[in-house]
């Protein structure tokens, strides 16, 4: 019998997407003869049962475009807000499921997007996921589609500001993506040539970064580039925060309510002073080392635009593979890249890990052992 399957794009935006869309549908369509249809916004598409067939020529054109043609959302399926009020809407998704015959749910997110792939495996759903993001901070995969093209716009950014720098004596300290891994941030500091590379993996000494712009000076480099992932932290924030989270999960575990309010308050109050670290972080370094310092911070333009080659390749490679998964009945999984080719990895071991940078990793050593500081 012809299987039927739904595409989803869940989480933020991330180049790469259309083109997973159109190697799961043209390979579903084209190879097994399977009906594809794609849920609009993530998971409220799939609550509120707005979908589109990908038949015809819907997914013609649309492998250099960036962004999603279905859109997305960060709305969780347990926790959806509704007239203004978070509900459950677990049980409308298995019902709109099952009212669109569909013999698979495929999924296209990062690391909150697997947990709620799990969450509706749970609960009787043949689901597939595929591993998109630019952080890279997915585990159990090689690599993630839309790292690549973010890994180029960062690079080029901080190309672009060497002549800034070079030409005023100044500091430039640029905040790069990444939420809590330092992928992108690595990459594009050791391909652009930055003098400071301060990564969430790895806790920063202020002085210490402060002391290696000094040096520079020193011989005769009056200007410097500091690569600043948005999650780093100083070892003294390192301590607060780990000290918060251990909190957290202590409360978590014996199932303290009020414990875990408040613990959770004090991380969102803690997040939220950090969301200007990137500013503070140039001030201070301007008054350290008498330099003038300017902070750039990236933002949303690292995830726009036209997909990468590498990102086309890997998100159609990725995306025929999760064809071929479904045509043999294999589910509950994501599609991960391994090698040139991909492998299924059960859901259970993706969901609720993150893929962070080893401090041993040859990036790391290799930033170090061209000059480069990391603030330790």
């Amino acid at each position: 019998m012809t299987k039927h399957i739904g595409i989803l794009t869940a989480g933020g935006d991330s180049p790469g997407l259309n083109a997973a869309i159109r190697g799961v549908g043209k390979a579903a369509q084209n190879n097994y003869d399977m009906r594809v249809i794609g849920i609009r916004d993530g998971f409220r598409g799939l609550a509120e049962n707005r979908t589109v067939s990908l038949e015809g020529g819907v997914l013609s054109g649309i492998l250099t475009i960036g962004g999603t043609i279905l859109g997305t959302s960060r709305d969780k399926p347990h926790k959806m807000k509704i007239a203004g009020k978070n509900q459950d809407m677990t049980d409308v998704i298995v019902e709109n499921y099952q009212a669109n015959h569909l013999d698979a749910l495929v999924c296209l997110g990062g690391g909150g997007t697997q947990k709620n792939a799990l969450q509706l495996k749970q609960k009787g759903l043949n689901v597939i996921t595929m591993p998109k993001t630019i952080d890279n901070d997915v585990a159990m995969t090689d690599v993630t589609f839309g790292f690549d093209t973010a890994l180029g716009i960062a690079t080029d950014a901080i190309d672009r500001l060497h002549s800034t720098a070079h030409s005023h004596h100044r500091i430039i300290v640029v905040e790069i993506m990444g939420h809590r891994a330092g992928w992108l941030t690595l990459g594009a500091g050791l391909a652009g040539g930055a003098d400071v590379i301060l990564l969430p993996e790895i806790p920063y000494q202020l002085d210490k970064v402060a002391e290696s712009i000094t040096q520079r000076v020193k011989h005769g480099k009056n200007f410097s580039i500091v690569a600043v992932a948005e999650g780093a932290l100083s070892v003294e924030e390192s301590v607060v925060l780990h000290s918060i989270q251990q909190r957290v999960a202590e409360a978590e575990s014996n199932n303290d309510r009020k414990a875990r309010k408040q613990a959770r308050a004090e991380l969102k109050q803690f997040e939220a002073r950090h969301a200007d670290h990137t500013l503070l972080l140039a001030h201070q370094l301007e008054e350290m080392t008498g330099l003038e310092s300017r902070p750039t911070i990236l933002g949303h333009l690292q995830r726009g635009g036209t997909p990468s080659a590498a990102d086309r390749l890997l998100a159609t490679r990725l995306g025929t593979a999760c064809a071929d998964m479904i045509n043999e009945g294999i589910g509950g999984v994501m599609v991960a890249a391994r090698g040139e080719g991909a492998e299924a990895v059960a859901l259970e071991e993706v969901a609720g890990n993150k893929k962070l940078v080893p401090v041993d990793h040859p990036w790391i050593d290799s930033a170090r052992r061209v000059g480069v500081s990391l603030g330790d």
